[in-house]
């Protein structure tokens, strides 16, 4: 099993939100991208920042968007589409989206609308 399965989501959203922002991007624009990816509202995401829910059980409780399919590319060399563990393709996708946001991508393309 992977550490990154039980890491809790809250330890690991300061640095998506610092990349972010390092680029000009919000906050709140990562929350869209993890609302978008997860199906979770604002309050879900919340409880399960402040709930220290791990990685594990946060994609165990998300409905993912149908979307996900459509995200395809690299992540530290390696191509998401190929990673064949569900969870830690999961994970790649945020990890994925996070990356665009911070690479100046337009909302619309990161949220493939």
């Amino acid at each position: 099993m992977h550490r990154i399965y039980t890491t809790s989501v809250a330890s690991v959203y300061p640095h998506y939100v610092t990349k972010a922002e390092r680029k000009g991007r919000t906050q709140a624009e990562v929350d869209e991208v993890i609302r978008w990816l997860t199906g979770f509202d604002d309050a879900q995401l919340r409880a399960h920042l402040e709930g220290g829910t791990t990685f594990e059980d946060f994609f165990a409780q998300a409905e993912l968007n149908p979307g996900v399919a459509l995200i395809t590319g690299s992540v530290c060399g390696v191509k998401v589409q190929e990673v064949e563990d569900p969870l830690m393709r999961q994970v790649r996708y945020l990890d994925k989206l996070v990356d665009e946001l911070a690479k100046g991508r337009p909302m619309e393309k990161v949220l493939r609308s």
